[in-house]
């Protein structure tokens, strides 16, 4: 069934929440990138919080996952706490992050797609119209004079998509019955054992040298792109429907645009707006398609 309007409505406003949470993860990774090894700077941010997320459900006296719940929960471990770390981390050495923002602006319509397929959800034509409109909008941003010339770092972007989407509509589904904050918690507590041993290996030599503005933006990396901002992305997913939900995502690369603005000194001008504007607007035609769930 389709969720009530009353949910959809909540759902967008967490997963709007979110989405504020997530745009700052290209620009500051960006920024710790010249100091950090990218790898590094993808595990040791999971292995900082899932370190939380342990003493988190600790102290919530959290039930243990089932058997298909843990299945699921590695699903969503390799997608948004290895695969999307590691591999966006790894672009931001040749690409800004203002380009990675533009490029990832396709995810919400891969994010339905891995809904459709493993969730089986039924998006009206309407919804893909107005999603395939959408990220249109944001592959014609993103390639602008040079359309057609694909930066070394976007095959890495267009890996992190792939893998935040599966991650994202695994995790949706299972946040219906484990709450969004729990799933991500498990999910980092599961990769822990896996990937301790890499980040150590590629953590810094020397930790001093590194400035206080950097181990910031690490800190942000580990406890808000990681993990605070999940326990808002999953309950709006839960609340309005992955498919329909994801569609936000879409004003992520403006987030990240600005951020990349404030923090890294990258410039944008009214080109920029127009497709913003026009970005909100297949947004706001999207909310009034219909999505339901096959029985």
């Amino acid at each position: 069934m389709s969720a009530s309007p009353s949910a959809a409505l909540a759902g967008l406003a967490w997963g709007a929440c979110g989405v504020v949470a997530f745009g700052l993860t290209l620009p500051l990774t960006r920024l710790v990138v010249p100091v950090m090894d990218p790898v590094f700077i993808g595990l040791g941010r999971a292995v900082v919080a899932a370190l939380v997320a342990a003493v988190l459900l600790a102290l919530s006296r959290a039930p243990w996952p089932n058997r298909r719940q843990w299945l699921s929960l590695a699903v969503v471990a390799a997608g948004v706490v290895l695969g999307f770390p590691v591999l966006s981390a790894m672009a931001m050495q040749s690409v800004p992050a203002s380009h990675g923002g533009v490029v990832l602006g396709l995810l919400p319509l891969a994010t339905a797609l891995a809904s459709v397929v493993l969730n089986h959800e039924r998006p009206s034509a309407g919804f893909w119209l107005t999603a395939a409109a959408g990220a249109l909008l944001v592959v014609v941003y993103a390639g602008g004079a040079d359309l057609g010339q694909l930066a070394a770092g976007d095959a890495l972007l267009l890996g992190a998509t792939v893998s935040a989407a599966v991650g994202y509509a695994v995790g949706g589904r299972l946040s219906a019955s484990m709450g969004g904050w729990q799933v991500i918690c498990w999910a980092l507590v599961l990769s822990l054992p896996f990937i301790a041993v890499p980040a150590w290996q590629r953590a810094p030599v020397d930790l001093a040298a590194i400035g206080v503005e950097q181990w910031t933006a690490f800190a942000y990396l580990a406890l808000v792109s990681q993990l605070a901002g999940f326990f808002l992305w999953n309950r709006g997913l839960a609340l309005g429907g992955v498919a329909r939900v994801a569609q936000v995502q879409l004003l992520q690369p403006f987030v990240t645009l600005v951020g990349a603005t404030v923090l890294l000194g990258e410039a944008w001008g009214l080109r920029d707006l127009v497709f913003a504007l026009l970005v909100v607007a297949s947004v706001g035609l999207n909310r009034r398609t219909t999505i339901s769930r096959r029985s």
